[in-house]
């Protein structure tokens, strides 16, 4: 059977529109590029979305996983602020109070004498940085016996005997 114009139609077809039972390649563009542009657009909007914590993770902020929770905060509500937020937290260099006043105390533990404390995740190899056990601490002289016992709140009562 042979497709026939209808009389009403004009006598020349723009080029996008087909016979009928015919593949309708103007559609089949449409609809790629709609899934492109949604899957494109989705990209960039979690690129975007994730940039605070991209950020602080590439300058080895100690804020982390703050800037983490507040994407996620912002992601799961909708709360713009969230976001904002962890931009900020992530360009801001907060400073690290902490390792210097381990090192104080861990200075002063050495000074009185008292053995470095371990960690329990922390195999002892690698507190000490070989498989050799620490080198005894030196007591450090002392004048008498009287001055190496330890001292009490109390003094000691005198023996009777």
């Amino acid at each position: 059977m042979a497709a026939t114009l209808h009389p009403a139609a004009p006598h020349h077809l723009p080029p996008f529109i087909t016979a009928p039972h015919e593949t309708d390649a103007m559609m089949i563009l449409a609809g790629v590029t709609i899934v492109g542009a949604v899957l494109g657009f989705g990209l960039l909007f979690l690129r975007l979305h994730t940039l605070p914590e991209r950020m602080a993770h590439k300058a080895h902020k100690l804020q982390f996983e703050i800037v983490a929770v507040l994407g996620l905060l912002a992601l799961f509500t909708h709360i713009h602020l969230f976001w904002v937020a962890g931009l900020l937290l992530a360009l801001i260099e907060i400073p690290d109070v902490w390792n210097p006043l381990r090192r104080m105390a861990g200075a002063l533990d050495k000074i009185a004498g008292i053995p470095p404390e371990r960690d329990e995740d922390e195999p002892p190899q690698a507190a000490t940085g070989g498989g050799e056990p620490p080198p005894p601490i030196a007591a450090a002289p002392t004048a008498s016996p009287a001055a190496a016992a330890p001292r009490t709140a109390q003094p000691e009562a005198p023996a009777h005997g």
